[in-house]
């Protein structure tokens, strides 16, 4: 039975959706942009949303927005996507790495650990879809001590007074943070992302929720983002495609990183129906978590605690006692079913780049820990009892071989 990790949810819907941008005769940013743009923030409780054509272009342009330069810090977690530190770096930033928890998250105590007056923003990162501890982040950039060290050296952080938080939630579009609340407005910026292998996706793209407080104006910040997300342009293409409608300005320095009509189609169809689709995803990963809860190998994802609930995007199954290489020989054992499994993430430090700029592993335990015994099962809606049966037991098939093979040794 062959299994991939990842297939986009593509049903009639999509398609139609698609074919009528195809032939409205307009594809690049337009209507379809607008009403995913108010279907997500619907959808989150974000105050605005502006979609740009990534999570990387958008974190990059957002770290702009805010002034940061060089000598300036930004902490993010060693344990995560290469993106998130990437944008820091494009931004003309430093990513100041910290540990993470036994829930994948970054670590609070951590944060805290690393701040600084160079301190500008922190991102933290929702592994899997798992929304981090965002109430003791925002009350720790309030605290006293914390709030005294922050300095200035932009008029938007004159103007926010603190250290921005701007929550990485490339995976968590659909988590809960509270009962009523879902993840993309509990901090100042949230992104998404809508990458092909995400719960919602344009093919590419990504998902700004601007929630930032007073003085800032969100509806005139999104305005003022949209425009730099076109070159710091006056008129849109859509706009300037009208009769009479050529004449134009640029009024800075800004990016070409807008989202189009015929991406936000792709992702206008899906969040329609994705409350339904995440149903589908919260079952799959339930099925694991009932095949694999006998076993005293198996330590389980995280997925509810409390309030909290995650998106489901990811089951990151860790395989308790093993070593890098056992996990990879694990793999390898169930790659011989035709089961397509991943790994999220390999932490940053051990990354050729960023071990080049000076990161260790040998300083982030905890992201080590989580990392070398951690296989990321396939799951999304497609996904039949037959077929996630047959995983699980392919799964426990492969760790019997690696254990069994290492007795004998």
């Amino acid at each position: 039975m062959k299994i991939p990790f990842s297939p986009p949810y593509i049903d009639k819907a999509v398609i139609n959706e698609v074919v009528d941008s195809l032939r409205s005769g307009w594809i690049t940013s337009g209507p379809k942009v607008k009403a995913l743009e108010e279907e997500i923030k619907v959808f989150s409780g974000a105050k605005e949303v502006l979609c740009v054509n990534s999570w990387t272009s958008g974190a990059i342009m957002m770290l702009r927005w805010l002034g940061v330069k060089a000598g300036d810090e930004v902490i993010v977690p060693a344990y995560t996507y290469s993106a998130t530190a990437l944008a820091v770096l494009h931004a003309g930033a430093k990513p100041v790495m910290v540990d993470s928890g036994t829930d994948f998250n970054i670590s609070v105590e951590a944060i805290c650990n690393a701040v600084t007056p160079k301190t500008k923003a922190i991102i933290p990162v929702d592994i899997a879809g798992f929304p981090c501890d965002y109430d003791r982040i925002m009350q720790l950039v309030n605290e006293p001590e914390i709030h005294d060290l922050f300095q200035a050296s932009s008029p938007v952080q004159e103007k926010l007074g603190r250290i921005l938080v701007m929550n990485d939630a490339a995976h968590s579009l659909g988590a809960y943070y509270t009962r009523n609340q879902r993840t993309g407005c509990e901090t100042d910026i949230a992104i998404f992302s809508l990458h092909a292998v995400k719960n919602v996706t344009t093919a590419e793209g990504g998902a700004i929720c601007l929630n930032l407080p007073e003085p800032f104006d969100n509806a005139e910040l999104y305005k003022e983002l949209r425009m730099m997300s076109l070159n710091c342009q006056t008129k849109d293409a859509f706009s300037k495609s009208k009769a009479g409608g050529w004449r134009y300005d640029i009024v800075g320095l800004g990016m070409k990183i807008n989202m189009a009509d015929v991406n936000a189609a792709i992702g206008l169809a899906q969040i329609r129906e994705y409350p339904e689709l995440l149903k589908e995803r919260k079952r799959v990963f339930n099925i694991y978590s009932e095949g694999f809860a006998d076993c005293d190998w198996a330590l389980l994802p995280p997925s509810v605690d409390r309030e909290k609930e995650s998106s489901y995007h990811i089951y990151a199954l860790r395989i308790k006692g093993f070593t890098e290489e056992q996990r990879d020989r694990m793999i390898d054992e169930i790659a011989k079913s035709e089961v397509a499994v991943n790994v999220h993430f390999i932490p940053m430090p051990m990354l050729s780049f960023f071990h080049s700029l000076g990161y260790d592993i040998k300083d982030y335990p905890q992201a080590y820990e989580n990392f070398k015994g951690e296989i990321s099962l396939p799951i999304y809606p497609q996904l039949n009892e037959e077929q996630l049966q047959f995983i699980i037991k392919v799964v426990k098939k492969a760790y019997c071989k690696v254990v069994n093979n290492d007795s004998l040794l």
